[in-house]
This record gives structure tokens, sequence and C-alpha cells, in this order.
């Protein structure tokens, strides 16, 4: 796990690569995947056409370009993998998008303070030790009247024990004290002028667990297949399935 001093994405992207590879399609997202349907139903809630907002980890830039092309966002990306932010870069030249995409590390960047309408990260902060310092960057960034959102795996639950079986290697990178709501709001600081809250969400996702690791391939396919089917299928969250825990961080005005 991450001691807190540089983003701790690497950790789990570089893990992802090895067991999955890194080339990607230059193309948007497939809304026929549910974790892609769930983290786009949770950012529509917050964007609005015009809005500046920034993806923090955010190569290889898939959701970060639904967002420029689909809901009119003006985007960013910060994320401090070279190879990473070529592959985002190739799909924004591709799609005809336009984006700040910035290889720098959260802790260390240039980009003004207070300038984002929505700042959010998907499977960053529970690769730290202690996620405070990486929350407060997202603060930083946010405007006033805007908001942080920042989305850790729901390993405390379903997924947790089932990934301790397929990859308990996978599951020992993550910060599990953090995973639950109340962990999450008690990561903001007492004296922040934000308005937080936390929630689970999402439907179900099968790609959470690492069946790949004790599984033939053809079984992993076909387990994919059938459980997206069912998370599609599904009509509402239920929360011990929800694949996400979100804390939402909402800048006080004044």
């Amino acid at each position: 796990m991450a001691s807190g001093e540089t983003d701790g994405r690497k950790t789990e992207r570089e893990y992802w690569e090895q067991t999955h590879g890194s080339a990607i399609r230059m193309r948007l997202p497939s809304p026929l995947r549910v974790g892609t349907r769930n983290l786009h139903r949770l950012l529509r809630r917050y964007v609005r056409p015009g809005d500046r907002v920034l993806e923090i980890g955010f190569a290889p830039g898939k959701h970060l370009a639904w967002l420029a092309a689909r809901l009119g966002a003006e985007v960013s990306g910060l994320d401090y993998s070279e190879g990473g932010i070529a592959q985002a870069r190739q799909l924004f030249e591709a799609l005809g998008l336009r984006g700040d995409l910035r290889c720098e590390d959260l802790f260390a960047n240039d980009l003004p303070p207070e300038s984002f309408d929505l700042v959010y990260s998907v499977g960053v902060i529970e690769h730290f030790d202690d996620p405070r310092p990486a929350v407060r960057q997202h603060l930083r960034l946010v405007k006033p009247g805007g908001t942080a959102l920042l989305l850790v795996p729901n390993f405390r639950g379903i997924y947790g024990r089932m990934e301790a079986i397929f990859d308990p290697a996978h599951l020992a990178i993550h910060n599990l004290d953090i995973m639950s709501v109340q962990a999450l709001k008690a990561l903001i600081d007492p004296d922040a002028r934000v308005t937080a809250t936390a929630f689970p969400f999402g439907r179900f996702v099968s790609a959470l667990v690492s069946w790949e690791k004790r599984l033939p391939r053809a079984a992993v396919s076909s387990i994919h297949a059938t459980l997206n089917g069912v998370g599609l299928l599904q009509p509402v969250d239920i929360a011990p399935l929800c694949p996400w825990l979100v804390l939402e961080a909402r800048r006080h005005l004044a």
C-alpha cells in the first residue's frame, strides 16, 4: 500500500496491466458494461455542459473522454503514468476531443486551486495508508459551490470476501480500514468548509473479483458475461452488492 506521498493509483494500474494487458481501443467506453453504466450514472448527477471537470488518476482516459463527448464538459486529467498519458492523448486525438491531460503528481502539480466544478477519482485513495492528504488535494482544486467525488471499491463485504479467495495479494494493496460510510466521512478535516456525505453505489459488478487467478479463461469469460447481464437487469442499487463506496464533499460558497 502506498505511503501517501504519491498517487497510489500507479500500484493498482501496474497490477492490472500485469494481469490484463495495457492496450485500449480508440473508442468511448461501452454502455453495455455495467461498470461503465454505474460510473456514468453517477457522474450525470454532477456534470452540466460547460462544467470544468478534473479526474485524478485518469489514464487511459476513457471516462474523461466520455464526459467531454457526451456531457459537454471541459475536461482535465491528472496522472503520473507516462504510458497511460500517451494512451489517453491518442484516444482524445482519435475521437477529435480536447482535454488538458497532465503527467503530474497529485501532490506536486501546476493546477490552480479552486478551479473545477467537479474533481473526482475512482480507485485512488484506498492505496494510501493515510488518505487524508490526498482528500485535501482533491478539495483544494474544487471551486466554492463545487463537488469532490472519491470512489473506493467496496471490499469490506462480499467483494472482499471473494477477492480474498481468488487474489489475496491484490486485496492486500488496498486500505480496507476506510471502506465504510463512517470511515470515509472521517477523512474530511473537521475545519474543512464542506458538506460531506458517503454512500454505497452501483449495480453488481463482477470485475472487482480476480476470477482469472484461479479459473480457466473460458470460465472467466462466461462468468463476466453472465454477471454483467445480471447487473444490467438489476432494477435498483442493493447496498451489500454495491461495488463502490462514494465520498461526496460539496464546498460551501462562502
